[in-house]
């Protein structure tokens, strides 16, 4: 078991540094720019190595599925008659703050132009953004016999518009490679923002929501 535990641990350390090296080259060169060989070479493996991890060149990049399978998950742990919106809310906040604390955040307004300039990305992103929507319809659903399908496409829908605006809120307030205290104010800023995203959700756009 402890050659087992070895060898996993030896597979995921192998597995982020690929992920590493691949994103900073197409942060700085652009991800159409970069070969898979290219990607190989700079984290000295083989290239069926970064395939072994990556099944696509889209997947070296977009190296994390939780941001939309992880919304449909936590609508599964509710409990029956939990608020559905706080829950999202309290399931995005902490993704993003953990993202932030550990620096994954550092290079946000570069990772999201990066792919702008991608069709590749983009395509992809919006793959991932429809699967999203299609997990938690189907998990609302399950959740609830009595919810309507049109609310729970409702739901899915505006969750992921919440999420898109706040994406570029942040890409406007989280600085590239912040200090100390621009992490500690960025924490702050994303509270904020992510509050008054879901508020509107709770109740809708009306003259009492915030600004």
């Amino acid at each position: 078991m402890q050659i087992e535990g070895r060898r996993e641990r030896k597979k995921k350390q192998t597995r982020q540094a690929i992920s590493d090296v691949a994103t900073g080259l197409f942060i700085e060169r652009g991800f159409d720019a970069v070969t898979v060989a290219e990607v190989a070479k700079a984290a000295d493996v083989a290239v069926q190595t970064v395939f072994n991890h990556f099944p696509t060149k889209e997947d070296l990049f977009f190296d994390e599925t939780g941001w939309w399978t992880g919304p449909a998950e936590a609508i599964r742990q509710t409990a029956p008659g939990d608020d559905v919106v706080e829950t999202l809310k309290q399931h995005y906040q902490q993704q993003i703050r953990e993202r932030l604390q550990s620096g994954h955040l550092a290079t946000w307004a570069s990772f999201t132009r990066t792919i702008e300039e991608s069709p590749a990305l983009l395509a992809r992103r919006r793959k991932n953004a429809e699967e999203m929507e299609e997990l938690m319809v189907a998990t609302l659903l399950e959740r609830d016999e009595q919810l309507r399908p049109l609310m729970a496409r409702l739901i899915a829908a505006q969750y992921a518009a919440a999420q898109k605006v706040l994406e570029a809120e942040f890409a406007r307030f989280v600085p590239n490679h912040p200090s100390g205290v621009q992490v500690a104010h960025a924490d702050g800023a994303l509270e904020e923002a992510v509050n008054t995203v879901f508020e509107v959700l709770h109740h809708g756009l009306t003259p009492s929501a915030p600004a």
